[in-house]
């Protein structure tokens, strides 16, 4: 049977999952880094500099800003 999920892409999960399950609140990325000890960016999140320049939208006191590049989950 084919795998769905690296080894690592199911470490992930599993954390996102009983983090959950015991907090009733998926963890933030910190929660993340931290028990995985790595980056953002190791963990498949994009960096402040892979987003375009905030634009002005077309309703007041909104923005928007476009990911310039493809995430992959390693």
């Amino acid at each position: 049977m084919e795998q769905k999920y690296t080894k690592k892409q199911g470490q992930y999960l599993a954390f996102i999952y009983y983090y959950t399950k015991i907090n009733g609140c998926p963890p933030a990325e910190a929660n993340m880094q931290r028990y995985f000890k790595t980056t953002l960016d190791q963990l498949g999140y994009a960096n402040i500099t892979d987003w375009s320049p905030i634009l002005p939208s077309e309703n007041p006191g909104e923005v928007i800003s476009v990911l310039i590049r493809t995430i992959s989950v390693r």
